[in-house]
């Protein structure tokens, strides 16, 4: 029998083989006979551990739950942004926004507390980021909230601020039993923060709710190019949310609290819980072009002077 054949008798034999090939022919009909079907196995997908939250961050949950509700209880954490027993006009304004813009609140600021005008000059893209003790639905809800205030601070700045990944501005959510992946994601993020800073973020006191820090490159410090924030996940909402709202505003360049900022989330007292229309102008401000990143206070004087009365509607004056 020749090879072709061969070739003719094993395909008229093996008459399943729409798969025989010229290749195959030197093979018995073995090559091309079915076998037995056997039900691929399923590769098991790992199983991820459930969180059991610890008692430290049981502990955390109810103090931070009874803090808002008492809060609430005085009249404090107002969603109402202010009214007629908290007015205000330019000069005031223009105070204020000195005070914030130009004093640090904490001396450990990536931009060391120098006295110069600080800010964004890059588009601002907020990154969220979630500990493992975060839940997918409060995580959902805390995307949302930041997606949300991004876009109301873009159109109150006039300067790009989205939410995405890659960013260079990260907004880590997460609690205490997550201290290592925050301390492991600051590290990464920060790499020439203290230890004592780092230490701030992974195990802040009890009485910091959320902190940030922002700044630009040691060269350049007040351009700022990275912001991170820390928001504690054990609170309940609407101090996750006044959190949110403080900690980027002041990631933008209000980096300072003062007790004579009113109607404000700018102010340690809590009476405020998210961005007012006050703090919408300081922002304003912050980001109008007139005023220059490095500028001191002095010289940005007579142009926030300006300014202030400009969105306070003195034109007149």
């Amino acid at each position: 029998m020749t090879v072709l054949d061969r070739k003719r008798w094993l395909k008229r034999l093996c008459s399943g083989g729409a798969l025989a090939v010229a290749g195959l022919a030197l093979s018995g009909c073995l090559a091309f006979a079915p076998g037995p079907k056997e039900t691929p196995r399923p590769t098991p997908r790992p199983v991820k551990p459930v969180y059991t939250p610890s008692v430290q961050a049981q502990t955390l949950v109810k103090y931070y739950g009874d803090l808002e509700q008492d809060l609430l209880t005085r009249g404090l954490l107002r969603t109402d942004g202010g009214g007629p027993e908290t007015p205000y006009d330019a000069e005031d304004l223009a105070e204020r926004f000195e005070t914030l813009a130009f004093y640090d609140e904490y001396a450990v600021a990536l931009d060391g507390g120098a006295g110069g005008l600080g800010r964004w000059q890059q588009p601002v893209r907020l990154e969220p980021i979630f500990g493992p003790s975060v839940s997918p639905a409060q995580a959902a809800q805390d995307r949302a909230t930041l997606t949300q205030y991004a876009a109301r601070l873009s159109r109150i700045t006039g300067h790009p601020i989205t939410v995405g990944s890659s960013g260079n501005f990260t907004v880590l959510f997460a609690g205490v039993d997550d201290a290592d992946f925050v301390e492991a994601r600051v590290r990464r993020l920060l790499p020439n923060l203290s230890n004592r800073d780092l230490a701030l973020f992974a195990t802040p006191p009890r009485k910091f709710y959320c902190l940030v820090f922002a700044g630009g490159p040691q060269r350049d410090p007040l351009n700022y190019t990275r912001g991170v924030a820390l928001i504690r996940s054990e609170q309940p909402d609407l101090m996750r949310e006044s959190c949110i709202h403080e900690e980027i505003a002041q990631g933008l360049g209000l980096r300072n609290d003062s007790p004579r900022a009113r109607p404000s989330i700018f102010n340690d007292d809590d009476e405020f819980a998210r961005l007012t229309s006050h703090d919408e102008k300081l922002l304003q401000i912050l980001y109008d072009p007139r005023l220059r990143v490095g500028m001191s206070a002095e010289d940005a004087r007579p142009i926030v002077s300006r300014i202030a009365r400009e969105v306070m509607g003195d034109l007149a004056l």
